[in-house]
């Protein structure tokens, strides 16, 4: 990765993670679903106000077949369903659960990767830094092993859902390799999202008349949208352009330490000795994946550019 693709990295993590501290503040005045929806309409009119001011109205529109299917797998799997899926489960499992089953996005995007994507390949030392990193969050959440194996069967069948649509959705984004920019393609996609998402609400029987307009539900809808939503969707799905989609769905080993740090900081959450040994273990697992190149077909590459 080079300076810029490190800084979207943190980026993407640092806001990703902060969804947790911003979601909890918020699900106490907001229905989870239409606390959803509102994001997506936030961060609807963030990415469409950004896109307008930055690009002509020639290269907003979607010309070919690739381009309809990248702002699909953009709007409708990564982020309509994907999430949609993780804030219905978290109703029935613990965030630590929920943070555990995620944290196999990683895991899962090589298996569609393979069968998708040619030049993405992942080699052993990257598999095996895979599942450092997977130990690392494990430790980071340590929830209730009764909890982790037991009961509420449901939840978990969505969250790991979840896992799946949103490896398989950025995997989708690759393999349609459409000419639009990250930022236009989120910019279509997140209305698409947000759409879904309002009527999954309406189908649940949420109501807007439910809300309090605190200062703390505004704030959250306004982290969520614009951080959480506007800018890490474009700096992730940037990632899945420039550096490949196994190493962009690295950020969801991070994002469970961003989630314990601003618990710990902003919700007065405690912070155990052994989690604290679990972000050490995530950044061993990193360290491994970096000292390899993770696709054989990038060492190629490497070497074909030595070679001219």
């Amino acid at each position: 990765m080079d300076r810029r693709a490190i800084v979207f990295f943190v980026l993407t993590s640092v806001f990703f993670g902060g969804t947790f501290v911003g979601a909890k503040a918020g699900l106490t005045a907001v229905p989870p679903l239409l606390l959803l929806g509102l994001r997506f309409d936030v961060a609807a009119i963030v990415l469409g106000g950004y896109v307008l001011w930055r690009y002509s109205p020639s290269a907003l529109r979607p010309r070919t077949r690739d381009d309809l299917v990248g702002i699909l797998a953009t709007g409708f799997v990564a982020v309509g369903v994907t999430n949609a899926l993780i804030f219905v489960g978290q109703q029935y499992v613990t965030s630590g659960v929920s943070s555990i089953i995620t944290s196999l996005n990683p895991i899962l995007t090589p298996v569609f990767a393979a069968a998708l994507v040619a030049d993405e390949e992942l080699s052993r030392r990257g598999a095996f830094g895979m599942l450092i990193g997977l130990v690392g969050v494990a430790l980071v959440v340590s929830p209730d092993p009764a909890q982790l194996m037991g009961g509420a069967i449901l939840g978990k069948m969505l969250v790991f859902g979840a896992a799946i649509t949103g490896a398989l959705g950025s995997v989708l984004i690759r393999w349609a390799d459409s000419d639009l920019s990250a930022s236009i393609r989120t910019a279509w996609g997140v209305p698409i999202a947000a759409v879904f998402v309002h009527l999954l609400s309406l189908r649940a029987d949420e109501s807007v008349a439910s809300v309090v307009w605190s200062p703390t539900a505004i704030a959250s809808i306004v982290y969520l949208g614009v951080f959480a939503g506007g800018v890490a969707y474009i700096t992730y799905f940037t990632l899945i352009d420039t550096t490949g989609v196994i190493r962009a769905n690295l950020v969801f080993y991070l994002v469970p330490v961003v989630a314990a740090l601003g618990g710990w900081l902003l919700l007065g959450e405690s912070l155990t000795m052994v989690a604290i040994v679990g972000f050490f273990v995530i950044f061993a697992g990193f360290a491994v994946i970096g000292s390899e190149e993770l696709s054989y077909g990038d060492l190629e590459r490497s070497m074909s550019r030595l070679a001219s």
